[in-house]
Formats: structure tokens, C-alpha cells, sequence
């Protein structure tokens, strides 16, 4: 697999090309994904609950993702690589600058973080020293003792107008890419055909560019009651090479995620 690059990304939204995208915290793991060339991996804050056993994402550091950043590298040197920035490793422009760079030199293309239009200055301010920007919003993991647990955000029509006017106010900042968590479908595909940058949703219909999940969701190895919006695409194959290219196949189809994955 060439390297794939954010240009690309652009291209497949602009062709109507769905991709698909993991999250991966180890060189095992990126190398399996690697080779089902899976183009978007994503060293995610949640590695605090499905690595460290942590009930929420907010214990995770900027110096674990770091290190779980150069780890993916190695063993996916070709994908396209965001990193996490961690819960209040953002509060400031400065302080975004700085995390951020430990995230570059460890190996990642771009950092993701969460939150809307009050982000504006920080995500000028990385993408102007050439730090490229991916947003999330919706269901912020972060956020979790603000929203009082992990509810589906957009449902009514002025939180869904505030998502909107999030979304097209960190585009206009410099994002390059969106994450829509756990959003009603139909304002998913709104978010996305009203965005020029691509759009990556988790628990948001299949009408968004690109499908991310949890490589543990994807692979039916999550404790507990998985999500709504996941699939154990190990459970239809019984190899984890063939479950990773039946998830690949199945987003780029649209086939998933389906009816039973997706929010109203």
C-alpha cells in the first residue's frame, strides 16, 4: 500500500469512495490492518478503557498516546496515522502546540480533538505550523461527566443546529477531517454533504465518507454490552485477517453500518 495521505481522502469523498479506518494501539495490530490495507488507523484516547481499564478515557496522557503512536507507526508505516489528543491536553493554543508536536514526532499525520466551535483559534493555530487537524463531535467521550454518560447527541433541533454551525465553524478553521459520534443519520448525512473535508462517523449512519470503529468492537473482544452501532465481524469469518477485509468491504458497499447500527 502507497501512503496514503490526506489528499486522498479528499479525492474518495469527491468520487463517492467510502473508506474504512481502525482505531490500533500496538505493532501487531497495525501490521494485520496494514496488510488489509486499511488506509485511516487511529491511536485512540480510548485505549484507556479497552488497554488500561479505565472506565473513561479521561486518565489517558499525552505520553501514552505517544507511545502507543510510535508502536502503529512501525507496524503501519503507509496508513494515515491520527492521534488523540487527550482529555485537557488542548486547554490552550499553546498547550495544543506543544502536545501536539510530541504526537507528530512519535509518528502520526495529523491529531484529532474533540470539541466545537470554541476550538476555532487552537485548530487555526496548529494547522498554520503545519500540524494537520482532524475535529469529533457528537458523542465527545470526553465529555462524559458534562453530557452524564454516553447518550446520542443531535436529536433535537437546536442541538442539531449547534453541531451544524460546530462543524462548518472548524472546517472554516482549518480542519481537514471530521469525526460524527453517535448522531442521528440524518443529520450525519447533512453534516457531511454541507462539509467540502471528508467526514468519518462512529454510530452515524452510512451516509458519512468513512466508518471508524474500536478494533476491539470490530473484533467482538469489548467487555461488556458492545455499542449499538458496532458489529463483531469476527463472529461471520473466524479469522481476524478475513474480519478486518469483511469490514473494509462491507463500509466501501455500504452495506455497513445497517438499520440495526445506526441513531434517529
Amino acid at each position: 500500500m502507497k501512503p496514503v495521505t490526506l489528499r486522498d481522502l479528499r479525492k474518495w469523498k469527491q468520487s463517492g469512495e467510502k473508506f474504512a479506518a481502525l482505531t490500533a494501539y500496538d505493532y501487531s495490530f497495525a501490521h494485520l490492518f496494514a496488510e488489509q490495507a486499511i488506509p485511516v488507523l487511529l491511536v485512540g484516547d480510548s485505549l484507556g478503557m479497552t488497554l488500561q481499564g479505565h472506565d473513561s478515557t479521561l486518565p489517558v496522557t499525552v505520553a501514552d498516546i505517544a507511545y502507543h503512536t510510535a508502536m502503529v507507526r512501525k507496524g503501519a508505516p503507509a496508513a494515515l496515522l491520527m492521534s488523540d489528543l487527550p482529555f485537557m491536553s488542548y486547554a490552550t493554543p499553546e498547550q495544543s502546540c506543544e502536545n501536539a508536536a510530541q504526537l507528530m514526532r512519535a509518528g502520526a499525520n495529523m491529531v484529532k480533538l474533540e470539541g466545537g466551535a470554541w476550538l476555532s483559534e487552537t485548530v487555526r493555530c496548529l494547522t498554520e505550523r503545519a500540524v494537520p487537524v482532524c475535529g469529533h463531535l457528537g458523542l465527545t467521550p470526553q465529555s462524559v461527566n458534562i453530557f452524564g454518560g454516553y447518550k446520542v447527541q443531535g436529536r433535537e433541533q437546536a442541538a442539531a443546529d449547534t453541531l451544524i454551525s460546530d462543524a462548518l465553524a472548524l472546517e472554516r478553521a482549518g480542519a481537514q477531517l471530521l469525526v460524527l459520534e453517535c448522531v442521528p443519520v440524518s443529520l450525519a448525512r447533512h453534516i457531511t454533504a454541507e462539509l467540502s473535508i471528508p467526514v468519518i462517523g462512529i454510530g452515524a449512519g452510512a451516509g458519512t465518507d468513512g466508518q471508524i470503529l474500536v478494533m476491539h468492537d470490530a473484533l467482538g473482544i469489548t467487555p461488556g454490552k458492545p455499542p449499538k452501532f458496532s458489529k463483531n465481524f469476527l463472529a461471520d469469518t473466524g479469522d481476524i485477517r478475513t474480519a478486518i477485509a469483511l469490514y473494509k468491504r462491507q463500509v466501501a458497499e455500504g452495506s455497513y453500518p445497517a438499520e440495526e447500527h445506526s441513531f434517529h
